[in-house]
Order: structure tokens, then C-alpha cells, then sequence
């Protein structure tokens, strides 16, 4: 088990005191999965796991071995997927909380709640109904194409960038599926940092970006439901701005690795330079993403098929190419606020690649 302390600060930026993680150190893989049936989707990013239930994790002996290993393995190949879940809302918010806490979270953070999430909701606060059919009457946390473009590119996003202490591992599983249709593609941060040319790496390390959700308050006032102002998961998530600044490169604990963080849904200026500046870095780093369909993964769900990811340092996009229903359950962890460790490495300097 790794150290759990205060990470040094000697060589951080960014990040608020009272929110960092608990361990100094990447954490170690100790080997619990090795026997279970696995496969890497692609070089950079993705595995499946065949025959490994959840639900039965939750009752072994080897319980926290086993989850803290699947959050090294989340964290270093960005999104797990586990066929065929047997696992119930609130086994998903068990699992939820063991996975994050295992894995160094700071204390004050738990199970986010999001702010367009309805008082006195059936599966309880923290489990988000991802829903088709609210997304066609005006609701649910995602969207579909609009009428200010027809890219479907535009809903890359990392989740809940906007809070002070964003998530760190977030979970989907979908339990109603069209006939064909409705993927997912995941894309990996650490990949896009490793295509920045030095100088370029360099130079974003010094910045920092903002990021903006105060679109939610239109949302919430179309759905008629008060926006959820307490406390969201952590002291540091409350009231109404859903506004916060975070560096455009970080570091995640887990691994110790870089990873570029801004993405396209939420990330509206990087600070310091121009406007005009800020629109050219972004879009260049959005299309670093969105146009390198080898830093992707692509997911065909069937159902009860469960995502695990890591939100620290990777991007997810869904697939709006169906007309039926498509509907599942999301638990989303909140981590440390991001910081970047300028000692940390990158993923292929770790790696030796």
C-alpha cells in the first residue's frame, strides 16, 4: 500500500491546500488482476476485462487490493471496461466510494453531486441518470448536437471541470441500448501531451485555464428545478458560479504522469495571453484530440456493460447516431484539486518508450 501522506509541495502548482492527495508516490500494482482474462484495446489507451464482476469484488477478502490495483490500471490506461455487470445503483456508489478513497483522495472529497441533479432523486444524490429520452425533452447532463454545429466533435469533455475539485474516476453503466448505435470513444491526455513539441510543453506548463458551466443556470431554469448550490462532494464545490481555474497541463497522482487538461465542453480561456492567443492554443489542443483517432478508443456497449475512467486524463465523447432509447447509471468521484508536480514525467518518458 502507498504512503498516505501530504504529496510534497516543493515542486507543485496549482491546486488548493486542503485539497490534496493523500499519497506522495504513484501507487504500485500488486498483481490481483493478473489472472483474470484481459486484453489492451489499443497501444495508448483502453483494456477489457473478462469475468471480473464488481459486485463480487465487493464481498472478497482481497476487496481493497483488488480495487486499488483496478485504480492503477484505470489511472495508467485511462478507461477500464467490464462486460456484463450484475451491480446495482448503489453497489456502483459503494464501489465508487472505495475506488477514489483507495486511491489517495484527499478527505473532504466524496461522490459528486451534480448541479442540475433533482432534489429527493429516486437512486439518491450521487448516481446520475444518463438518459436519451430526458435529453428530448431538454433535460439529462448531456447533449446532442445543436443548432450552432453539426460537429459531432463538440461534445469532447472531461467531466465537471468546472468545479474547484473536479472528478477523479467516474463510472457508466448502461442498461438500455438501441439496436445498433450509441458508442462511446474515450481519448487519452497523456498521449496528447507526449505529441507537444518540448517548447510547446513548456510553455503551457506555465499557464492555466478556466473553466465555465454557468450555462447549468439556463438548464436549470428550462427544467423548472432549483440549481443544487450545497455542498457538491466537497467543501470546496458550493454555490452557484461553477466557475474554477486549473492548470492547462497536470499531473495525476495515481501514475505521476503529465496529461493535458482542457477540454472543448467546458474550458472557455487559458490566462495570461490574448484572447486571440488563448482561441489559437485551444483549438489547437481540441484538435490534437479530436483529429488523432490512434490517441481513441472506441466502445460498442452491450447491456450492462460498465466504463471506468480516468477523468484526470482523458476525454469521452458520446455517439449520437440512434433514435431508440439509451439510458444508464453514472457515479462520478470527486479527486484532489489539479496541480502540476513539474518533476513528474510523461507517460512514454515513464514507460521508456
Amino acid at each position: 500500500m502507498p504512503a498516505i501522506v501530504n504529496a510534497p509541495t516543493s515542486s507543485i502548482r496549482g491546486g488548493h491546500e486542503e485539497s490534496r492527495p493523500r499519497i506522495s508516490q504513484p501507487i504500485e500494482y500488486s498483481g490481483s488482476l493478473d489472472t483474470c482474462p484481459q486484453g489492451d484495446l489499443t497501444p495508448v489507451i483502453g483494456r477489457e476485462y473478462s469475468g471480473l464482476q464488481i459486485a463480487e469484488v465487493l464481498k472478497s477478502d482481497e476487496c481493497d487490493r483488488i480495487i486499488r490495483d483496478l485504480a492503477v490500471t484505470i489511472s495508467k490506461r485511462g478507461v477500464v471496461f467490464l462486460r456484463n455487470q450484475d451491480l446495482t445503483p448503489q453497489q456502483m456508489r459503494e464501489f465508487g466510494e472505495k475506488l477514489t478513497s483507495l486511491a489517495g483522495c484527499p478527505e473532504s472529497s466524496g461522490l459528486h453531486v451534480h448541479p442540475l441533479t433533482e432534489e429527493g432523486s429516486e437512486l439518491g444524490d450521487q448516481i446520475s441518470v444518463i438518459s436519451s429520452e430526458k435529453q428530448k425533452k431538454g433535460g439529462g447532463l448531456t447533449h446532442q448536437l445543436s443548432d450552432t454545429s453539426r460537429l459531432a466533435s463538440v461534445g469532447w469533455h472531461t467531466d465537471i471541470s468546472f468545479e474547484r475539485v473536479p472528478s477523479d474516476y467516474a463510472m457508466l453503466k448502461i442498461h438500455t441500448l438501441p439496436p445498433t448505435g450509441g458508442d462511446t470513444l474515450w481519448a487519452s491526455g497523456y498521449e496528447v501531451y507526449d505529441r507537444l513539441s518540448g517548447e510547446m510543453a513548456r510553455f503551457l506548463e506555465g499557464l492555466t485555464a478556466t473553466h465555465d458551466a454557468r450555462f447549468f443556470h439556463d438548464e436549470a431554469r428550462r427544467l423548472g428545478n432549483p440549481l443544487r448550490k450545497g455542498v457538491r462532494g466537497s467543501p470546496l464545490n458550493e454555490g452557484d458560479e461553477l466557475t474554477a481555474v486549473h492548470p492547462v497541463i497536470r499531473t495525476n497522482p495515481v501514475t505521476g504522469w503529465k496529461s493535458v487538461y482542457v477540454n472543448r465542453g467546458f474550458t472557455r480561456r487559458i490566462n495570461g495571453v490574448t484572447k486571440d492567443e488563448s482561441d489559437i492554443l485551444l483549438q489547437y489542443l481540441f484538435n490534437l484530440v479530436t483529429q488523432n483517432h490512434d490517441a481513441q478508443v472506441r466502445f460498442k456497449w452491450n447491456r450492462n456493460d460498465m466504463a471506468i475512467w480516468d477523468n484526470r486524463s482523458t476525454w469521452h465523447c458520446a455517439t449520437y447516431d440512434y433514435a431508440e432509447a439509451r439510458a444508464g447509471d453514472r457515479v462520478c468521484s470527486l479527486g484532489e484539486a489539479p496541480y502540476l508536480d513539474t518533476q513528474s514525467k510523461s507517460r512514454r518518458q515513464a514507460l521508456g518508450e
